[in-house]
């Protein structure tokens, strides 16, 4: 399993293995998102073209805005305790 070892600027080298696995060059930025009691590493992707073809026939019809706006509200009240 690659590893690496924090600087006391805070800093990682992350290694050849890691980089070339999750597509990573000079300049790439990575965003650290917390999973469990860890962090998953994911490279961000700043260009929208990389998300063309992503979602396609993922969904059976369109969906209204209204029927979106509906989900989000009943998904918001579900979590945080209110009525759906």
């Amino acid at each position: 399993m690659p590893m690496a070892t924090l600087t006391s600027k805070g800093q990682i080298t992350v290694p050849v293995s890691v980089r070339a696995a999750l597509g990573l060059n000079t300049g790439a930025r990575v965003d650290f998102v917390a999973e469990g009691d860890g962090f998953k590493v994911v490279p961000v992707r700043n260009k929208v073209s990389s998300l063309k073809g992503r979602f396609a026939h993922r969904a059976a019809r369109p969906v209204s805005l209204a029927a979106m706006d509906r989900a989000i509200g009943q998904a918001a009240a579900k979590r945080h305790g209110g009525l759906s």
